[in-house]
């Protein structure tokens, strides 16, 4: 359904329609991305047993991470004030949905499985979105440039961590960290207020949670 569309539902429609999303991107891998999969045509070397342990758990945050963007995002157009934040945000959510599955394609080649909280990342962030778009329109986005910032240092501190025969990986998150700093640019171009310092050290912890969270699980 076209997101200039779901302003002319009834409330109760746009709360079944976020119900479905949400367990859609919970539960089921997204389908193809518009972009060609970062990582065709390249071979890695082979990673031992530790290593591919160890990259799953990485890519298994990474999709974790990339489903709470999707609750975030769309918490906050639900609640937006302006129809053009909340079709933004929308967007915005479409475009994580290509991370999803680049991420939940990557584990399926590692055999591996996505993380079993993934239901408790979403609808977290779902709320917290949904409280910061009734803030307003700024601070929303705000959120949002700050969230796509921390992703961005995370996915660099991942990049570090990978094994160097990982190639495949790496494509996977070189792609996403140039996607994520464009997000965070655009955010801070539609004004985009400063969050305080606070909210930016508990979106950090909450982070550190998740990532300590989903690498096991």
């Amino acid at each position: 359904m076209p997101a200039t569309n779901l302003r002319h539902l009834s409330l109760t429609d746009r709360l079944l329609d976020e119900l479905q999303h949400g367990l859609k991107t919970c539960h089921l891998r997204p389908p193809a991305a518009p972009r060609a999969y970062p990582a065709d045509g390249i071979d890695d070397d082979e990673l031992s047993a530790p290593e591919r342990y160890h990259v799953a758990g990485l890519m298994r945050v990474n999709n974790a991470g990339e489903v709470a963007a999707q609750g975030l995002y769309r918490g906050q157009a639900l609640t937006a004030r302006d129809d053009r934040v909340g079709n933004a945000m929308r967007e915005a959510a479409a475009e994580e949905n290509e991370h999803l599955h680049w991420c939940q394609r990557r584990l399926e080649e590692l055999g591996a499985h996505r993380s079993l909280l993934d239901g408790v990342w979403y609808w977290g962030s779902f709320a917290i979105g949904a409280l910061a778009g009734a803030a307003g329109d700024r601070l929303s986005l705000g959120f949002v440039e700050e969230t796509e910032q921390q992703v961005g240092r995370h996915l660099e501190k991942h990049l570090e961590r990978l094994p160097h025969e990982d190639h495949r990986s790496r494509a996977i998150l070189e792609a996403m960290r140039a996607d994520e700093l464009r997000h965070a640019e655009n955010a801070a171009q539609a004004g985009a207020a400063e969050l305080p310092q606070p909210v930016k050290s508990a979106m950090t912890l909450v982070s550190k949670i998740m990532t300590l969270t989903a690498y096991r699980l």
